[in-house]
């Protein structure tokens, strides 16, 4: 019973950490005169993943690799089928050209190549490991999209859309190391809890993961897009999600491999094989159109739905 109360205040630590560390971080920034381009491709799209980020690198830290991948993959297989798929059936989605044809592709190419990585026996002679050598490849690619993040949204000219508190100094500072102390220790609760309880339920550390662990860590995507979609701003609510797939993928799975490679237990390459399907069923549903519709977005909860009980009937 401890270990899900510690788990929820985890959660709860989080999420409000991460508020907190962007808004200090933020107010911090634009008091230097720090451009809000800067300040949203890097603070403001960071702090979104802090919550996985933070839980990987203690996961990796203490070895849990089951809580490593599980936690990013379960992550994005919850933004693609859960929060796309509810944002959907609450507002049908416009996709830009740009999201249906490069960032999108780009997320399920970014799950085939940690799928390629895991099972690499014929290239590395190292077979179900990620490791720090693919862990350095996975952040290359992180720079190389960070590259073409700064480039869009300087084409754009979208300075002024960004909302940045106007803290004093002070209070910024405070905001940003309250936030920072949350993170951790939400990140630390997770992660022991998450042990905890699939120790005392008898199931897999992997199973707590890709579901409690995931879901938890990804509530701050829900927030943004189903707010997002409320406000008809769809094109946000997409990209916000599959921003967010490839950052996992190619920033924090990577950060996680450089600190310890990760072992892939047996049955994660079903995960990673629902992730690229996942990807790809996205992409098939936008093409035509560039719309995701309603009945799309129940499809794709209903794909989820069968992923999960798939991993949880074992």
């Amino acid at each position: 019973m401890m270990s899900i109360v510690f788990m929820i205040l985890g959660i709860v630590a989080l999420v409000y950490g991460a508020n907190f560390l962007v808004d200090g971080a933020s107010a911090i920034a634009k008091k230097f005169n720090i451009p809000n381009i800067v300040i949203g491709l890097t603070i403001v799209a960071f702090g979104t993943s802090a919550p996985e980020l933070v839980v990987n690198t203690i996961a990796s830290v203490k070895g849990y690799s089951a809580i490593t991948m599980g936690n990013v993959i379960g992550s994005n297989l919850i933004n693609t089928l859960i929060i796309l798929g509810v944002t959907a059936a609450i507002y049908p989605l416009s996709v830009s050209k740009t999201t249906t044809f490069i960032e999108v592709p780009l997320s399920f190419i970014a799950g085939f190549i940690v799928l390629i990585m895991a099972n690499d026996y014929y290239f590395d002679g190292v077979n179900s490991i990620i490791g720090r050598g693919d862990g350095i490849i996975l952040l290359i690619f992180f720079l190389m999209f960070l590259g073409y993040n700064f480039y869009l949204t300087l084409k754009a000219k979208e300075e002024d859309e960004l909302e940045i508190k106007n803290y004093s100094m002070g209070i910024a500072i405070g905001a940003f190391i309250g936030g920072l102390i949350l993170l951790i220790v939400g990140g630390k609760f997770i992660v022991d809890s998450a042990v905890d309880i699939a120790t005392g339920l008898g199931v897999s550390e992997r199973v707590i993961s890709l579901t409690i662990v995931a879901l938890g860590t990804s509530l701050p995507e829900l927030a943004t897009s189903v707010v997002a979609a409320m406000k008809k701003n769809s094109d946000l609510a997409i990209g916000n999600c599959v921003g967010s797939n490839i950052f996992n993928i190619f920033f924090i799975l990577g950060i996680s491999a450089v600190i310890r490679p990760i072992n892939i237990g047996a049955g994660e390459n079903l995960e990673l094989i629902f992730n690229v399907l996942a990807g790809v069923l996205l992409f098939v549903f936008i093409l035509r159109r560039r719309k995701l519709v309603r009945w799309q977005g129940i499809a794709m909860i209903v794909f989820y739905g069968i992923y999960l009980f798939d991993l949880l009937r074992k």
